[in-house]
Formats: structure tokens, sequence, C-alpha cells
């Protein structure tokens, strides 16, 4: 019979970091694990489920035991199953006399096996039928598979009444096991199955019997006031806080949601209040405060200002809630008092007078304190400042306070906070405000998508800054390795790369990594990196164009170059993509990919082409077709125009082919050689100074 079968552990509460991981893992291995064991027909689905107090799942098309499987097994090669003489020897005897205990059956004679080759012998074969196994059984063993592989964070022992010791993620005080709606008599962690378990532990006390494990959901809903389903939950969370917000708008992280919906089985939202007079603290700081502290849903209006409203999700649904805000109420405040001493604190002192103390706090015990990290980053920004024509006072100054808000209570109770303060604290302190901008800023970009700095002071911190910390850390020994990236080097390798890219800023990637290595002159734990941290940007930069749309022969043809100004890189890729749909492209690509192996051979490095020496008509068709396009394509390059540069080439196609069709280039005579090979350097030249379109050939 084919039913649905449900498995519960009822436990005590569960870590809510871990519950949708430990939810997806339980319904995934013992789904599969059924499966493995031939318990689940066709088209089997599984629906996972969890709560702060349980794991469940229910598996559609579940037998009721596994079919009867044949099996053919090798029993001996026939030169060792007989004997000289033909007849069966004393290996093969001892062989049928186990197999038939395993088939279970009382003998095997010889007649019964079937002999065929076996690769360049022959040998003897049994087939027999093995029964299937009852589902008490394959789920017994699926079930202790998947709870063996649960991904927990910190196994818990614990004694049960009985005073035999279990280990599991948290206490478990039920076992479900029902396959329609009969109970499968299977064991777990000292229990024993039942389709008994227990509902919300205020909203419906007492215990809850599953008739039938497609009831599960709907009978845990309506009778256990319990929503089991994660996104189900999820959802009416979701729903919950954006009906009570009304007008405002609500700051729901992803992450805030996962937390909330792991720590409620019947989530009813609240919206509670605190005092105006916490809104003068910058409101960053009651943010964090609410959502790691209380995990509370802050409100803002419509122009993103925090309103003194804010949304809980409670487990508790009461016709009169007074109890529930009013607590929630008294608990939130004295963690916004604090946020307001902080900030009232800090500020008695200003950024500038802390610098000194950044001496006392360890940057890295290979590169000294941060009061010496500033000095670095503070000198680099200074020389970017100068290759851009910024103004180097400003990103002097805004290096130097870049990091004194870590000395600050705010920023030591939230290190999250860490730049925003300091733009605060800069304004209070009067600091010019592209200096207290460029405080936050310079974190720019902080993770994928992030925005980039919008000042030319915070640019020029940002890019010294991370510049310090990829080519720092990566010379002392500790660049990336698989997937262990610690100091986020991949992160700051992007960052410095968008911030050239998409602002286009005229800096050479050499001048900028040989100016960061130069502030570690003297540090006997640095090994200049330059060379590795180059390949690894371009390598960065790869990825990164390739996410914008770009194919890998594309991003090839241009990144290949190495590049050093990457300030028109998309220019020339889009020129490079217009480029390869002409009709010409396949072509000159392929031609190109030509020369370039030719010329690596050959050794005319500055030869230039003698037109006297071109004799016949091919070569000098292209030299004149070369020396005709030239004018235009060089004023198109020198304008920026890079798409006009290489269509421009298009018009070389014919010449091109015929050249290579006519002319021996590796003639006899090394004077016609090297002119045609200087011909074809030339021509090289105008064809790879947008990109290298031989990368462009399949």
């Amino acid at each position: 019979m084919n039913q649905t079968l449900l498995v519960e552990l009822l436990t005590e509460e569960l870590p809510p970091k871990a519950l949708a991981k430990l939810g997806a893992a339980f319904a995934a291995g013992l789904f599969n694990g059924l499966k493995n064991r031939a318990f689940l027909n066709d088209g089997a689905a599984y629906t996972a489920y969890a709560t702060p107090r349980r794991l469940a799942v229910t598996i559609t098309g579940v037998r009721a035991g596994s079919p009867d499987k044949s099996i053919r097994e090798k029993v001996l090669p026939v030169s060792v199953a007989l004997d000289a003489q033909g007849n069966p020897s004393a290996p093969l005897g001892k062989k049928l006399a186990a197999l038939a205990a395993t088939a279970g059956v009382p003998q095997i004679g010889l007649e019964q096996l079937e002999r065929a080759a076996d690769g360049k012998a022959d040998s003897f074969f049994f087939t027999y039928t093995a029964p299937g196994s009852p589902l008490q059984s394959g789920l017994q063993a699926s079930l202790e598979e998947s709870v063996a592989k649960l991904p927990i964070p910190k196994v818990m022992s614990y004694q049960r009444p009985d005073g035999a010791t279990v280990q599991f993620v948290r206490p478990v005080h039920k076992l479900i096991a029902l396959h329609g709606d009969q109970v499968v008599p299977i064991s777990l962690l000292g229990l024993d199955a039942s389709n008994v378990t227990l509902g919300h532990r205020f909203l419906a006390p007492g215990e809850i019997v599953i008739g039938h494990a497609d009831s599960y959901a709907a009978t845990l809903e309506t009778e256990g006031r319990v929503i089991p389903g994660v996104e189900a939950r999820r959802e009416r969370i979701r729903a919950g806080l954006v009906a009570a917000a009304g007008e405002d708008s609500i700051l729901m992280p992803e992450s805030l949601l996962d937390e909330v919906n792991a720590l409620v089985e019947w989530p009813v939202v609240y919206a509670c209040h605190f005092e105006d007079e916490f809104l003068a603290v910058p409101q960053e700081c009651l943010i964090l405060t609410m959502q790691t502290n209380q995990k509370y849903f802050a409100l803002t209006d419509a122009a993103g200002k925090l309103r003194s409203r804010f949304l809980i999700v409670s487990n508790l649904e009461t016709a009169d809630p007074v109890h529930i805000i009013s607590g929630n109420e008294r608990v939130v405040r004295p963690r916004l008092s604090d946020a307001k001493f902080f900030f009232e604190q800090d500020k008695k002192k200003k950024l500038a007078d802390r610098v000194p103390g950044l001496a006392n706090v360890v940057y890295h015990n290979k590169l000294g304190t941060q009061g010496e990290r500033t000095g670095r980053v503070t000198a680099l920004a200074v020389e970017i400042a100068g290759m851009l024509g910024a103004d180097g006072d400003l990103a002097a100054r805004a290096a130097m306070l870049a990091k004194t808000d870590l000395l600050t209570d705010m920023v030591g109770e939230f290190p999250e906070l860490q730049g925003i303060m300091g733009t605060y604290y800069a304004r209070h302190d009067g600091e010019p405000e592209e200096v207290a901008l460029s405080i936050s800023e310079h974190y720019q970009p902080r993770f994928a998508g992030d925005a980039l700095p919008s000042t030319m002071t915070g640019t020029v911190v940002a890019l010294a800054d991370k510049l310090e910390t990829l080519v720092g850390i990566w010379g002392i020994g500790l660049a990336p390795t698989g997937d262990k990236d610690p100091f986020a080097l991949r992160r700051h390798a992007l960052g410095v790369l968008r911030m050239l890219v998409e602002k286009r800023l005229p800096l050479a990637l050499s001048s900028l990594l040989q100016a960061a290595a130069a502030l570690f002159a003297g540090n006997t734990n640095f090994k200049d990196p330059v060379a590795d941290v180059t390949a690894f940007l371009y390598d960065r930069l790869r990825g990164l164009l390739r996410e914008r749309g770009f194919t890998q022969n594309e991003v090839e043809a241009v990144v290949a170059q190495q590049p050093q100004l990457l300030d028109n890189i998309v220019l020339r890729l889009q020129a490079v993509q217009a480029f390869a749909a002409l009709p010409e492209a396949e072509a000159l690509a392929a031609a190109n990919k030509r020369i370039t192996n030719i010329l690596k051979k050959a050794d005319v490095a500055g030869a230039a082409v003698q037109a006297g020496l071109l004799q016949e008509n091919a070569e000098q068709g292209l030299h004149a077709a070369m020396s005709s396009l030239k004018p235009t394509v060089d004023a198109a390059y020198a304008s920026g125009d890079f798409a006009a540069t290489l269509k421009g080439l298009a018009r070389l196609r014919g010449d091109v082919d015929a050249f290579f069709n006519d002319v021996m280039v590796m003639a006899e005579d090394a004077s016609l050689r090297n002119n045609r090979i200087a011909l074809l350097s030339e021509l090289h030249g105008m064809m790879n100074r947008v990109a290298d379109i031989s990368k462009l050939a399949a």
C-alpha cells in the first residue's frame, strides 16, 4: 500500500540560527534514505517542516514494503569451481553453502548455476530473488542515518527518564512515525513512535493526535496553533508586519526575518513605542540595537527617518496584548538609553584627539598598530589624490580620522557601526563635510552590489585603505587560499576594481600597487607581492566583467592584454562585442591568431616595412589598404571611439585573405621574409590596439 509517511521529532527549543538547515537536512536525509532502499514510488516528493520545537517531514508515495529484488551473483570461475575431472571442487561446495544461506534456500546444486563468459574466462553465476523489507526496517535505518548526518552546531547530552544518556541537538520528547493512519513501530533516542504530538506551549496545552499523515500540517494549525511550514510561517510574519506598518516602511532584513521565524510557532505582530527623546541619537544606533538585541522591526517614514514606533513578532495571541506590548517597551528602553549614553559620552572627545590612541591598537603583529596603518593609508591617500588632481589636504585629514571611531564606546558596543559613527562625530567636531562623509565612505563597497563612495575624497581614501590591506596582508604571506579569505582580500580587490572601472578613474594599476608596496619598505616581514596581486586583480576583473554580461572570449580579448588603465575597459569591451557581430570578425580573428603565432617565432622587432621589397600583388594591396586606413583608425582610437577603430579593420578582411592565400611569408630570401614579417607586425599592432581579437577565434 502506498501512503504518505510522516515523521516528527518533538524537541526542546532548537537553536534558531540553525533551525532552517536542520529542518532541510532532516527531511532530505530521510527522503534519500528511503529512496535508496526502494521504498518510494516514482514521483514521490517530500515536504520539510521545522518550528522552534520540532523537525518533521511528510513524504508522498511511500510503500509499506520494498519490492522483491532479483540478484545475479557471481559464484566462482569455472576453472576454480570444477576439478580436472569436471566434478565440483571443495571451494565450490563452501561457496554454494554460504550462498544458500544468503538466498534463504536449503541448498544449491551445480545444475542451478548459469555458466557464462566473464571477461577472458567462464564463470558460474547464481540468480535468486531477495524478498523485500517491511517499511519498519527501512524507516528505522533511514531515520538513524539521517539523524546521524544532521548539521548540528553543538551536540547536547541529556538523560532520559529511564536514566539512559542520549545525544542530540536538544532533548527530544516525542517521536511520530505515521504511514497513512498507521503507526510504524520504530524507535529513536529512547523513544517509541506514536501518532501523538504537542501543539503550542500556551495556546494549545495537551496532547494532539495526528489521525493521518496527510492531515499533519492542518491538524497542527487548527488544533495545535502551530504553523509547521517554514515558508508558510515566514509569509505569515511578513504579511503581519506589512499590515501593522500601515503607511510606514519596515526595515526587514532577511536575516532578521529568518531568525524571528525560527523563534515562533504562532506569529502575531504587535506595535510598540519608545520615547521620542531617543530619536536624537543617530538612527543607525537605535535600529541596530533593536534588531540585534531585541529582534524588533524598526519603522521609518516616507523620507527614511526613524519612527518612535516599532513592531514585534510575538509567539502569543491574545485579545488584550497590553502586557506583551508594555513588557517589550520596558525591555527596549534600557538598550536605547545605553545607546544615548554612549553617543553623548563619545561626543565629549574629538576624533582628532583619539588619533594617538590608535598606536595602542594592534592591527597585525607583522604589520604593526592601527596607528602605523593609519600613517600608511594617509600617505597613500595623498599620493592617489595627487594622481587624480584631488585635494590632498582633505584626503590626508579623512585618512587620519578614518579609524578613530574604533576607539569610541558606541563602536565598541556595535562594531557594525564603524565608519557610520565616525561621520556623525566628525560633523559634531566641525570637520569638513567631505571629510566626515569619507569616514564612512572609505569602507565602501562593503559587499557585492554596495554603493561606491560618492565623494572624491571618500574614493581616494577607500582606494588607499583597500590597497594597503590587499598588498600588506598578501605581503606577509596571507593570500587567500581556496575558500579561506579571513582578511576579505577578494572583497577588497573587487572594491578597487569597481571604483576604477565604474568611476572611470585614470589610475594605472602598476602605479597604485607599487605605491602601496613602497609603504612597507623596511618591514622585514614583508615580501613584495605586486606580481601576484596583479594577477589576482586581473582574475577578479575577468569575473566582474563576465557578471556584466560579456562573454569569456570578449573579456579575454581585453584582459589578456593586461591593461593598466581600467577607466575605458567597458568601452573597449563594447567595441569588441560590436566587432564580434560583424561578418568579417571570425576571419580576421583567425588571421590575427595566425599572425600572432608567426610573430612569436620571428625576431624582427621594430623593423620597418620597405615598400620596394613588396613583390606580390597581394602584399602590395594589403600594405596600400593599411596605409589608407591608418589615419582613420588612428583618429578614431585617439578620440576614444574604440568601436569605430575595430569596425574600420573590417575593411581589411579581403586584403588579409588575399595575402595569406597568395604570399609565402617564410620566403627563402631573408630580406623578403623579414619584410613580410614586418608587414604582419604592423598589421598586428593595428588589429590589437583596442583588444587582442585573436581571442575571439574559436
